[in-house]
């Protein structure tokens, strides 16, 4: 599920951090706590239009600039929720043990497996 609180989070703490800036800065700035304004940078609170207007004044970026971003992390959010759904689910593929050998490597006794599976045979060295 897609929560549109932590792509807003996301977003505020890229403008903050683009400015080099403390979460302690901003709050102060903004006239919001320091946990509340760290909380919805972690997408843990929703944050009010007036408290949203008062954390972009402190960080002198206009609201609309803050949604257009918010906006495109959506569409990419939902693009790849999209794909996934729709991607096909492979069907598991269950290798054959083809062979097992000891060999040693300086001095340590090390397993090489080979794994052959359907269409290709993989190497696998266990220590």
């Amino acid at each position: 599920m897609i929560l549109l609180r932590r792509l807003l989070g996301d977003v505020l703490r890229r403008q903050r951090q683009r400015q080099g800036r403390t979460l302690r800065e901003v709050s102060s700035s903004a006239r919001v706590s320091l946990g509340y304004l760290s909380e919805v940078e972690r997408g843990q609170k929703e944050a009010s239009s007036e408290l949203l207007s008062a954390i972009c004044d402190a960080l002198d970026v206009r609201m609309s600039e803050l949604m257009r971003e918010v906006s495109d992390e959506l569409s990419l959010a939902e693009l790849a929720a999209s794909a996934a759904a729709d991607a096909p689910v492979p069907a598991p593929v269950r290798p054959m043990l083809n062979s097992v050998s000891v060999t040693s490597v300086a001095g340590v006794p090390t397993e090489r497996v080979t794994i052959k599976a359907p269409a290709e045979a993989v190497d696998v060295v266990a220590a």
